[in-house]
């Protein structure tokens, strides 16, 4: 394995993918980060003893536009034959789309119009992620694959972690703010392309489609393709404990912690810049080390099992240091599950000619916990009168999701 890794390393073209693979996968989880953050504050400033419910209707429906563009713009990829390929055009498409819906946002002062933007954002930016995590199963060879993985995987929770620390720095200029990150995105994206152009692909023979063969490719029947069954699920359960927390974490400093909104608006976006030592370590090591050993689940375990441990923290410690220090943990193991995740996924895929759309079925278990998890956050603190409550289902809802790698006999 290490002999092929090292004939592989030196193919120029795997080579550029390596090394601007962060960048591009940056640039979605930039667009996410940057309008998690304001959206928040804006849903607050339109109404505030409503933010709760209103905060879960937008992501809601934000999410609702991600489960759409994940699988039909993966199917639309697989079947495009141009001069540059199956994927560019795809993602030079989504990042167009995104950048608008980021721009849009920054204009929007109502819940109306605040959804309409997070549906925009969501479908734009997935639009660019599907086809972009299509690259992996298509040019990159198996023993690479956990080293690319950590590299995607590192550019994407970077930007999830600094994406509000910079947002932060236009909490009074919000319009400026979507503008500066829509601006980014495309230049980041447009370089990304440029610099890795795809072989014409206009001689390959295109699989015959049909809308009704389309819907019903959606459906991967769990009885044929079990580990591809369990993937889905192991994912959709750590997505959604991380999102139960990840959505509230403004409301949640100033429900449960007790903090004002302009010292939570001040203090959220630094948890994450705290556990980003502790990320940066997990995920280079986390990668390599699965490469090393071929053998994937146990770091998908681990590291599900330490971001539902992380959950916990706040509740033994309700003070702004527990949620740093919950943040610190939940970094580290979502480092190491985001890591090897996306390589294993790569390994469960059931069809060769629908590389894009099996993996836009698979993201949407990442994206359907942002229309779950927001509304079973709603109802936990409703039911219990307690933003607490919701710290201790995410914790189950993750631990569930580690465990559901252990079926998975394909990959080791």
């Amino acid at each position: 394995m290490a002999a092929a890794a090292a004939a592989v390393r030196a193919d120029p073209a795997v080579k550029r993918l390596m090394i601007s693979v962060p960048f591009a996968s940056a640039s979605s989880g930039l667009g996410f980060a940057v309008s998690g953050y304001f959206l928040a504050l804006q849903v607050q400033a339109v109404d505030a003893d409503a933010k709760v419910t209103n905060l879960a209707l937008v992501q809601a429906a934000g999410a609702v536009a991600a489960m759409v563009a994940q699988p039909l713009i993966g199917v639309l990829s697989d079947r495009t034959r141009s001069r540059a390929g199956a994927r560019p055009p795809w993602i030079l498409l989504g990042a167009l789309i995104g950048a608008l819906g980021l721009i849009t946002a920054g204009q929007s002062t109502t819940i109306a119009l605040l959804i309409v933007a997070a549906m925009t954002i969501q479908f734009g930016f997935n639009a660019l992620a599907g086809p972009l995590s299509a690259i992996l199963p298509d040019r990159i060879p198996i023993p690479l694959r956990g080293r690319y993985s950590t590299l995607s995987g590192l550019g994407s929770i970077t930007a999830a972690i600094l994406g509000p620390v910079v947002a932060s720095l236009f909490s009074d200029r919000i319009p400026l703010g979507y503008l500066s990150a829509a601006g980014l995105i495309m230049v980041i994206v447009v370089a990304f392309l440029v610099v890795n152009p795809e072989p014409d692909n206009r001689g390959i023979p295109r699989p015959d489609f049909s809308v009704w063969d389309f819907l019903a490719a959606l459906w991967v029947d769990p009885r044929k393709h079990p580990d591809f069954g369990w993937a889905f699920l192991g994912r959709l359960f750590i997505f959604g404990g991380y999102f139960m927390v990840l959505t509230y974490q403004l409301y949640l400093a100033q429900g449960y912690i007790g903090l004002t909104t302009s010292e939570a608006a001040k203090v959220v976006p630094l948890i994450g810049v705290v556990g980003l030592p502790g990320f940066l370590v997990s995920i280079a090591v986390a990668g390599p080390y699965s490469d090393r050993i071929g053998r994937r689940k146990p770091l998908v375990l681990v590291g599900g099992l330490i971001v539902a441990a992380s959950t916990l923290i706040p509740l033994a410690i309700p003070t702004t240091a527990g949620l740093f220090a919950s943040g610190a943990v939940t970094t580290i193991g979502f480092g190491i599950f985001t890591a090897v995740d996306i390589a294993l996924v790569s390994e469960v895929l059931p069809a060769k000619d629908d590389f894009a759309k099996d993996l836009g079925i698979l993201n949407i278990a990442a994206t359907l916990p942002g229309v779950l998890a927001p509304a079973i956050a709603a109802g936990v603190v409703q039911l219990s009168g307690s933003y607490g409550a919701v710290y201790l289902t995410a914790a189950l809802v993750s631990a569930l999701g580690a465990l559901a790698v252990l079926p998975i006999k394909s990959v080791r």
